[in-house]
């Protein structure tokens, strides 16, 4: 035991010693603004990846030629200063790299960097390096040591907490700063960073209470991703949550989170009409509520109704005169009624797979369409492939994990999601070749890259199995694939090769449209012109529309995953937060 824990010290120290080493030289290179001196402590194949700390925008550079260019065009020898090790985790050896994490300033505030070094030529080098701005000077998120006294120690509130937020919250006479159109995770994440930062903030939810976006979904419906990555900003699940959370209790958490980040929403609202007044920079935005209608005249205005959120419909022939029972597959909430009854899923993805299992597991005799081929992979040995050893149990802190994360810019994810495709499928052959038998077509996803490719590009094209691929493999769940949906007949559907399926349901899991057209449904061609797709990796190495200036002054998009969100809500509230302060980053 002895010698266990003297080799882990020795270890450890090692690896502080080689990262402080770097530091020195990159500290040294930095303060004189030497982008070629700085660029040759890099990797031959480096990644850096600034967050609004350099560069005052989102970007990933590969190479030493591509960073020195960076660094040339926004280096200055006051650029990054006060560089410090950070030593509370870290530096540690992971496989043949040394990770490790740094704080410093900026001119607009106050930074972090994660750091890979491997070596390279005998030489420790850095790998990967993120940069990026965690707090704006002056205005600094209200939580540590900048967290409120409380009521009775500010002068200017002399009321009771709860008389003060209910007239905060109703907003008479006076106007948010900024509208978050959803209170889902990404209106809720990102409006509670805005909160800390002081800018007012109010979400417009049209569901009748917060979390109904999950509460109303599919009664089945369970995350599949881990809880080590799903937490919101700021307040940690409590640890006796289950790895994979179901749907309702999230939802009540999304309720509490709101609650206990004092979130202004307004629930059961719906936006009717609006309009960008260029001269002034102010919205008009029409609100319809249960009790009359509310105008409201914020500086930025945030669509928050999801990376993939306007169902995707087809117009098929004959559906008027199709006898059954047919909705998308947002609409789904429970197969119970459907037992000993004929059930046809149109769409072979994530929420065709689970809607399939359970209307089967209801009692329905299932036929699941497959109109193209699926990437499918196991949740036990799929998710750990994706989540690597970042997000489990005994990993690390939440904060630094999402630096890990943040440090991996997507470009790299998806060269490494290859090698995790292929482990995968080598853990899951059995399931997959008991598959194949049973005619079920499959994909490795984009050029290789799985689901990562898939949720990246799509949102969408994959399912992870929770048992709808048993229960394929074992001809309970009827596989018609190969053809798509041609059109209904009055007690069914006709497949585009001739065939034609009896059904009493026709769940029409035919996905979701680029939210850009969510966009243009709320706010109309003029704005929705002006902003770009969401999702897809551009040639800066960044997610498309996503967390960053879109083109319109005043219109931002935010979205994604619990992971996504809870990282890249703090990157937008600060841009949104300088915007508002007057703030003109150089």
């Amino acid at each position: 035991m002895a010698t266990e824990t003297h080799q882990a010290m020795t270890t450890e120290v090692t690896a502080e010693a080689t990262f402080a080493a770097w530091l020195d030289r990159f500290t040294a290179a930095l303060e004189v603004a030497d982008a070629a001196g700085t660029a040759a402590l890099l990797a031959a194949d480096c990644w850096w990846r600034d967050l609004l700390a350099l560069t005052w925008d989102l970007g990933t550079y590969r190479g030493r030629e591509d960073v020195a260019a960076m660094l040339t065009e926004h280096l200055t020898p006051g650029s990054l200063t006060n560089i410090a090790l950070v030593t509370e985790f870290g530096p540690r050896f992971q496989g043949d790299t040394v990770e490790g994490f740094l704080t410093f300033e900026t001119p607009l505030g106050f930074g972090r960097a994660a750091v890979r070094l491997r070596s390279e030529n005998d030489e420790w080098v850095a790998w990967t390096l993120m940069t990026e701005l965690d707090d704006l000077r002056g205005h600094e998120r209200r939580i540590g040591p900048h967290r409120s006294k409380g009521p009775r120690h500010e002068p200017s509130r002399t009321r009771n907490w709860r008389d003060d937020r209910e007239e905060h919250v109703r907003y008479e006479g006076t106007d948010p700063d900024v509208v978050v159109i959803g209170a889902g995770q990404g209106g809720l994440a990102v409006a509670a960073n805005l909160g800390l930062m002081g800018v007012d903030t109010l979400i417009l939810e049209k569901s009748e209470r917060v979390g109904d976006g999950w509460r109303k979904r599919y009664h089945s419906l369970v995350l599949h991703d881990p809880v080590w990555a799903d937490a919101l900003p700021y307040l940690p699940y409590p640890e006796s949550w289950p790895v994979y959370c179901p749907k309702d209790k999230i939802a009540d958490w999304f309720e509490s989170y709101a609650a206990a980040m004092e979130l202004n929403v307004w629930t059961s609202s719906e936006l009717t009409s609006n309009e960008f007044d260029e001269t002034t920079g102010r919205w008009t935005l029409r609100v319809s509520l249960p009790g009359g209608e509310r105008v409201l005249h914020p500086r930025d205005v945030i669509l928050a109704t999801g990376a993939a959120g306007e169902p995707n419909v087809p117009d098929v022939p004959g559906r008027d005169d199709y006898q059954g029972t047919s909705y998308h597959s947002s609409r789904h909430s429970a197969g119970g009624r459907w037992a000993g009854r004929k059930a046809v899923v149109v769409g072979a993805c994530n929420s065709g797979h689970d809607i399939a299992q359970d209307l089967y597991e209801a009692g329905a005799d299932v036929t699941l369409v497959q109109r193209s081929s699926t990437h499918i992979i196991s949740q036990e040995h799929g998710i750990p492939a994706i989540f690597g050893s970042n997000f489990v149990e005994g990993g690390p802190p939440t904060k630094y994990a999402d630096l890990l994360a943040a440090g991996t810019p997507w470009p790299l994810v998806l060269e490494m999601a290859k090698e995790g495709v292929k482990d995968t499928a080598r853990k899951d052959a059995d399931l997959l070749a008991r598959l194949d038998a049973a005619g079920f077509q499959r994909n490795d996803g984009p050029d290789g890259t799985g689901l990562m490719g898939y949720a990246l590009a799509y949102g969408g094209g994959y399912y992870i199995d929770v048992g709808a691929s048993g229960l394929i493999a074992d001809g309970k769940i009827k596989i018609a694939q190969g053809s798509g949906l041609a059109g209904f007949t009055p007690d069914g559907i006709r497949l585009e090769d001739g065939r034609t399926l009896e059904a009493d349901l026709v769940v029409l899991a035919t996905g979701y449209r680029n939210m850009r057209e969510t966009a243009r449904r709320l706010f109309g061609d003029g704005v929705a012109d002006r902003l770009p797709l969401v999702l897809g990796i551009g040639e800066d190495g960044e997610i498309g529309g996503l967390y960053r200036r879109t083109g319109h002054p005043a219109f931002w998009y935010m979205g994604g995953p619990l992971a996504w969100v809870r990282i890249y809500s703090k990157h937008l509230a600060l841009q949104i937060t300088a915007k508002h302060a007057g703030i003109q980053p150089e």
